[in-house]
């Protein structure tokens, strides 16, 4: 294999790390600025008609997504305007700096939570803020909602520190506090899962900012505003990894070791070959996104940058529904593996874990996986 040049490899990693996709702002107004409601954020029909168990919950987590969505509008309109007041966002720091919750994040959940409580008091509920820098609680076999109010909310967190890419290249990464919603990139969303018997059931993702409400339920499909997902068939359910583009997401990673397991992975992919590389900030659009084949592969948890189960939840059923596979990259903990001590994968995974690949087809995601970790 030739050895790629230092000066490419910089630049691709710096702009696979850096790079967000932009989605055009397709809502519609109406008069005094209002946004109209699609009837396309209905609950589909064959849902509805069909004998669904969760049909009054998957109601109630639509209303409660958009209207959530609509409180993460302001801050978008605004920002980078005069009409910005970044005060008015109250960001308060949790593990680190570089992970956050704003105001907006607290008001969504307590929103979320207070309407789940109302309508289901005997549901548990697993919300980010809430649990904050605590132990994250077990599923049971309770029926579970797993929320994230925001995400984008955090991601990108890079320490000031020298990461080498090759013996003869070494640069500088600058600490980034500033991520999606904060900074007023459109790529974050309201997520609200539901698991039955310990396992996802029923995911709910709304992006206010490309107006895309994402709705799965197991066994009855994905959608999107109202249009079944079939982001997994005809050519993507062949695509080999030099055809693919893959996501990876950093995250807070301070130690070098960490790091360089990070920034070593990347440089693997593009030594191998790649249609192109993302980074977008949202762990759940990301799924999403993978789902509906606008990329096909993405993967978390090289070092420190691992998920939590809001991030995984909602997505996974997303793309589960839309024939994707998503397994972990590496045994993390004995919960990642299954009876056959082979790493579990889809419904059987496990929410838990710091480590996530997800792609279009079965090959594609072992193919990513054995280069990532450079097997």
């Amino acid at each position: 294999m030739s050895k790629t040049p230092p000066s490419l490899l910089l630049a691709a990693a710096t702009v696979a790390v850096a790079a967000t996709t932009a989605y055009a702002f397709s809502t519609r107004k109406g008069t005094g600025g209002m946004t109209h409601i699609s009837h396309h954020f209905n609950v589909p029909p064959e849902i509805l008609k069909s004998d669904c168990r969760c049909k009054q919950e998957l109601i109630l987590a639509v209303r409660l997504a958009l209207e959530a969505g609509k409180n993460m509008t302001e801050h978008y309109h605004s920002k980078g305007t005069a009409d910005e007041n970044i005060e008015s966002l109250d960001i308060s720091t949790k593990s680190c700096q570089s992970d956050f919750a704003t105001a907006i994040d607290v008001k969504n959940e307590n929103f979320i939570a207070g309407e789940i409580n109302k309508a289901f008091p005997d549901h548990e509920i697993i919300g980010e803020e809430d649990t904050g820098t605590g132990a994250i609680p077990q599923l049971t076999t309770k029926p579970t909602w797993i929320i994230d109010p925001i995400d984008g909310t955090v991601r990108f967190g890079f320490v000031s520190q020298y990461i080498h890419i090759d013996t003869s290249i070494a640069y500088k990464l600058n600490k980034r506090q500033k991520t999606n919603f904060a900074s007023g990139l459109p790529l974050s969303c309201v997520s609200i899962g539901l698991c039955l018997n310990g396992q996802p059931h029923m995911g709910v993702v709304f992006a206010p900012m490309t107006n895309e409400l994402y709705i799965a339920v197991r066994n009855y499909g994905a959608f999107r505003n109202g249009i079944r997902l079939l982001g997994c068939t005809g050519e993507k359910a062949s695509t080999s990894l030099d055809h693919a583009v893959v996501c990876f997401e950093f995250g807070y990673s301070s130690t070098q070791v960490g790091i360089d397991r990070m920034v070593d992975a990347v440089k693997r992919l593009l030594e191998h070959g790649v249609r192109t590389t993302r980074t977008l900030g949202s762990g759940v659009l990301d799924l999403c996104y993978v789902a509906c084949g606008r990329m096909d592969v993405v993967y978390t948890g090289m070092a420190e940058e691992g998920w939590k189960p809001w991030d995984y939840c909602a997505g996974l059923v997303v793309a589960m529904e839309a024939g994707c596979e998503m397994s972990h990259l590496e045994k993390r903990s004995e919960r990642d593996l299954d009876f056959n001590n082979a790493l579990k994968k889809n419904y059987e995974f496990n929410l838990h874990s710091k480590s996530m690949i997800c792609g279009v087809n079965s090959d594609l995601v072992e193919e990513t996986r054995k280069v990532v970790m450079g097997q």
